[in-house]
């Protein structure tokens, strides 16, 4: 979806003629994953941070295409609303210290970012949702003047045919219709990509998906949202359902959701997920783009174009560079609260993906699918509380376990896995005693906005306490300190 676009509409010849062009990529993907040099090269690490922007009174900030302006700097893009920004991190090489490295990266680009907007009086906010977001910024008016958005906004509304409903359950409880996408853009994220062996892809991806749920649960931050406390990542919630164009009974069997866990096991190569999103996603945007290409390998733009109107929380990335790669986009990781919480979180997916990945026949023998998709949705509801379904205590029997448990004891196993990487045990043991931090004190970034928002709230209203809760996190934010050791005023 980053790629630019001008079109806003298009007709059914189009949308043929794109289906018709991506199934022909398909075959072409499928040819280029089985050379022999394919994904052969120094495995990198990368990511995308997506930030609210806000002014001095902790509200948003309408400025994501002036901020650009005055940035001028090509690893900013703008995002679904004006009040949201990307910063596009350069890949760093996986061996070593990557998640230092990418730290730097990241406090430098944004400790220059926060200087051009203080210039402009706005402040630059990582967090899944911000608390001050009120139902009237979720509307058109409030989306980025691009032409893929428009674009994607109309097709999804017309898909849909009728309002999106957000319905979601936590501590407390909220059930809103909107008119179109823009809630999407109220979820930011920090989107990791990992590099991985051909041979390796099928089992690290199947291990991302059984530990998704241990890292939603410890990386929570996104639990207040209209003024409520929802879930601890209520991202979750949101996302799938502020994009939902399927129509009950539309179908005598159940369609499948664009935003979604996944459809199973994978049991063959990477390919297989593109296969998938062929097949089961009609296009949205059917651009064909021009085809002229400098690279050995063909960039297939449209097929990467569609795969980024699917959104699984583990999605496959082609690039065409060098000998080509797919590598695996983390999606389920929230923005915030601080760079080093961030770069933990990634450290702690990478390592349970790859750690878990040498035994994970033993786990999927085990453990449908359905499991983990439920202990998934647990985690993302009840953060560090949730009880998942887990073979903790004998490896042939699945019974239902306390996630802090099941975390407690992958630690060691997460720390293997970044050591099989080459990374250094030095920058292993930095990054997960952060994840260790959070689980003895029971504080991440979403228990820390509720609690302070519960006590806030004890003297004041609730939209009063929203925007001192975000003018809390921002003070906190901006020491770089791990949010387990931020101040607890509810002690």
């Amino acid at each position: 979806m980053g790629q630019n676009i001008e079109q806003v509409s298009f007709d059914q010849a189009q949308f043929n003629t794109f289906k018709q062009v991506i199934r022909e990529q398909l075959d072409t993907l499928q040819e280029i994953v089985q050379q022999p040099n394919f994904g052969r090269g120094k495995l990198k690490f990368g990511a995308e941070l997506e930030m609210y922007l806000i002014d001095d009174n902790g509200d948003i900030s309408l400025s994501n295409q002036t901020l650009l302006e005055a940035l001028d700097d090509p690893q900013y893009q703008p995002e679904l609303n004006r009040y949201n920004l990307e910063l596009n991190l350069a890949p760093v090489d996986l061996a070593g210290t990557p998640f230092s490295t990418l730290q730097r990266q990241m406090q430098d680009k944004t400790d220059h970012l926060e200087r051009v907007a203080e210039q402009l009086n706005i402040n630059v906010l990582p967090i899944g949702i911000l608390p001050t977001l009120k139902k009237q910024h979720l509307n058109a008016e409030f989306m980025t003047d691009i032409p893929r958005y428009h674009c994607l906004s109309n097709y999804l509304y017309k898909a849909r045919g009728d309002v999106f409903q957000i319905n979601i359950n936590g501590d407390e409880s909220l059930a809103i219709d909107l008119e179109d996408i823009s809630a999407e853009g109220a979820n930011t994220s920090f989107q990791v990509h990992l590099m991985i062996a051909p041979e390796q892809f099928t089992a690290v991806y199947n291990a991302a998906q059984l530990t998704l749920p241990l890292v939603t649960a410890i990386s929570a931050n996104s639990s207040v949202f209209l003024g409520k406390r929802l879930w601890d990542e209520t991202r979750i919630a949101l996302f799938k359902q502020s994009i939902d164009i399927r129509r009950p009974d539309s179908t005598p069997w159940q369609e499948q959701p664009r935003v979604n866990f996944g459809f199973g096991w994978l049991q063959g190569s990477a390919w297989q997920l593109f296969s998938q999103a062929v097949c089961l996603f009609e296009p949205v945007i059917p651009v064909i783009f021009d085809t002229k290409s400098e690279t050995k390998l063909p960039p297939l733009k449209e097929l990467s174009l569609h795969l980024g109107t699917t959104w699984p929380w583990h999605r496959p990335v082609y690039c065409n560079d060098g000998n080509g790669h797919i590598r695996l986009e983390f999606r389920a990781i929230p923005a915030g609260p601080t760079s080093i919480d961030m770069l933990a979180n990634a450290a702690f997916a990478i390592g349970l993906a790859t750690g878990v990945a040498k035994d994970i026949d033993a786990y999927t023998s085990v453990l449908p699918f359905q499991y983990a998709e439920y202990n998934f949705y647990r985690a993302a509801q009840s953060g560090l509380s949730a009880k998942v379904l887990w073979p903790l205590k004998h490896k042939y029997h699945v019974g239902e376990v306390n996630i802090t448990e099941v975390i407690d004891k992958l630690l060691p196993i997460a720390k293997d896995g970044l050591l099989s990487l080459n990374i250094s045990e030095q920058e292993a043991d930095k990054f997960l005693t952060i994840i260790r931090q959070r689980l003895a004190t029971g504080v991440t970034g979403a228990i820390w906005q509720k609690k302070t928002l519960e006590h806030l709230m004890k003297s004041q209203s609730s939209d009063d306490a929203c925007h001192q809760l975000t003018q809390l996190y921002l003070s906190n934010c901006r020491t770089c300190q791990p949010v387990s050791q931020w101040e607890q005023i509810w002690q």
